[in-house]
């Protein structure tokens, strides 16, 4: 306090601070906006409101992602009736080339937003996308699940650094409700 009782502000910052503090602040809501339109799992539909039009989209907007990544993750892409994505969610990250997966846990998020399809998506970090017998066998599980939840599994799509392999491009899986494409 000041000899005329008047409280004064202490500061231990440099004259310039006001300019460092402001600079700082703008990043941080710059960081926010990134986040919020491209964290994964956050349910939120994307600023430009991506459409999926086929396994090449999916690859577009996760591949360079996911292609980098030292572990093994599954997501899943949740679809509205238009295709629209509502959001991505982390399912599992697992070890160098294995992960253990719940059917349940593949299909809480598109229940809890109602979506009307999913896509399985996750990477080799191997690098070679082609599909383990496993991918395969998951595959015809979530979809038998998604069909009787009344959620379509509309593809797995595998991503390595040699690129993606989606399932039902290679005929290894077909949609319960489809008779063929």
């Amino acid at each position: 306090m000041s000899r005329n009782g008047d409280a004064r502000q202490i500061s231990l910052l440099p004259p310039d601070a006001a300019a460092v503090l402001h600079l700082v602040r703008e990043n941080l809501k710059l960081l926010l906006e990134l986040a919020q339109r491209y964290e994964v799992g956050l349910g939120d539909a994307p600023a430009d409101c991506l459409s999926v039009r086929g396994p090449e989209d999916v690859n577009a907007y996760l591949g360079p992602e996911l292609a980098a990544l030292a572990q093994e993750q599954l997501r899943v892409v949740l679809l509205d009736t238009k295709n629209h994505v509502l959001g991505v969610t982390l399912v599992y990250q697992g070890g160098v080339n294995a992960i253990s997966v719940r059917l349940a846990d593949c299909f809480r998020e598109a229940v809890r937003l109602g979506a009307a399809a999913v896509i399985l998506v996750h990477n080799h970090p191997s690098t070679d996308p082609t599909p383990s017998p496993e991918d395969v066998r998951l595959t015809s599980e979530a979809g038998r699940a998604g069909d009787l939840l009344g959620i379509d599994v509309l593809d797995h799509i595998v991503i390595g650094r040699q690129g993606y392999v989606s399932l039902r491009q290679r005929g290894l899986y077909t949609p319960p409700h489809v008779t063929a494409d």
